[in-house]
């Protein structure tokens, strides 16, 4: 549930209060995200009247640095999911990729930007076991560093819209966009180490450069192209891998179980590269008739995670039946995930792949 406002000329406020990856698993003992929460809580204050170029906000938000990823609109995605990685900290020193945070952002002409000023929260809440201090970086629990961010993002074609921090997923051919975006972010001794019964401190310093594309092609048919093609720098320390599954069906570990833990989990976040690329195609609005339309998509993610010895792949496909525009549309979802399995000198190497399909129907009012 969102409600958002020009409460004043120059005073914006926006809300955001549910739920998130509810399923029959769940619990929220110990976690900070106690059933329903606050996702958002933030005011903005307009510099100058009636104009996108500067607007300083405050609170509980997902504006954040690094990418479109990191801060998306959910609602409009192209693909079943987003591509998780991007928001480098979810749910281990943030809320649902949401931080407290100080930030300002805006419009120059064809240059938008945003830059934040992040207060994380201690790993320590995040209702999960807590780290334990080895030879791989993992989130300090000693001492409090806040968190710089900054995007920027040049709109060779049509300005996107500015209400929101959030970032469209893909228009159905309603504007013509075409950005070169690069971000970062940077927090000093993040995380922890042990090395010849020393600890380290080291910081956490991810950056990316990226493109994305949303075209009209054919306006009176009401066809369309989206694309995105993006590098990624992550650096959280020396070794660092988290395995994390969305929405994971499982929770029982047994002896046979692999490197990537129980259910639908894989390494998705670590020091390291990688590329992320998506495609799909919008048919023409009247392809099922009075039914609507369809859009197909594909999407691969490409990692050299650093204690990795084989790179991490995850290919994705998908076709949304699109009823209402992004207001009512059900989709369904192919994934492709690496296994990986220590063998005998240690390795963390990959030992085939498994798959999921999903069917997920969304409605906005």
């Amino acid at each position: 549930m969102q409600m958002f406002g020009q409460i004043t000329d120059r005073l914006f406020v926006y809300t955001q209060f549910g739920m998130n990856n509810f399923n029959f698993l769940s619990s929220n003992g110990g976690n900070r995200k106690l059933q329903a929460f606050f996702h958002d809580a933030l005011g903005e204050y307009v510099a100058l009247n009636g104009k996108n170029t500067l607007k300083f906000g405050a609170g509980l938000t997902i504006c954040n640095g690094l990418s479109r990823f990191s801060q998306p609109s959910v609602g409009t995605i192209m693909s079943l999911d987003v591509p998780v990685f991007a928001q480098t900290t979810v749910d281990q020193t943030d809320e649902f990729s949401r931080k407290l945070s100080v930030y300002a952002r805006g419009q120059f002409g064809k240059l938008d930007y945003r830059v934040v000023l992040s207060d994380p929260f201690p790993v320590s809440t995040n209702g999960q076991s807590l780290p334990v201090l080895n030879k791989d970086a993992t989130f300090s629990l000693r001492g409090h560093h806040h968190q710089g961010q900054a995007l920027l993002i040049w709109n060779v074609l049509d300005r996107e819209s500015h209400t929101t921090p959030y970032m469209t997923g893909t228009f159905l051919g309603k504007k013509k966009v075409w950005n070169l975006e690069a971000g970062i972010v940077y927090q000093e001794k993040a995380t922890w180490r042990s090395e010849n019964s020393d600890t380290l401190y080291e910081a956490m310093m991810h950056w990316s450069v990226a493109s994305f594309l949303d075209i009209p092609l054919n306006q009176e048919k009401g066809t369309a192209f989206n694309a995105y093609l993006g590098y990624f720098s992550l650096n959280y320390g020396k070794n660092y891998l988290r395995n994390n599954g969305v929405m994971n069906p499982a929770n029982v570990v047994n002896s046979q179980a692999s490197f990537n833990g129980t259910g639908n989990a894989f390494p998705m976040f670590g020091t390291g590269s990688v590329i992320y690329a998506q495609a799909g195609y919008l048919m023409r609005k009247d392809f099922l008739g009075k039914f609507g339309t369809l859009m197909p998509y594909a999407n691969c993610t490409y990692a050299n995670y650093e204690k990795l010895s084989d790179p991490m792949v995850l290919t994705e496909a998908g076709v949304n039946w699109l009823m209402a525009g992004h207001a009512q549309k059900l989709s369904l979802g192919w994934q492709n995930r690496p296994v990986f399995s220590a063998v005998a000198n240690g390795e963390l190497r990959s030992a085939g792949t498994r798959n999921m399909v999903v069917l997920q129907y969304q409605v906005s009012l």
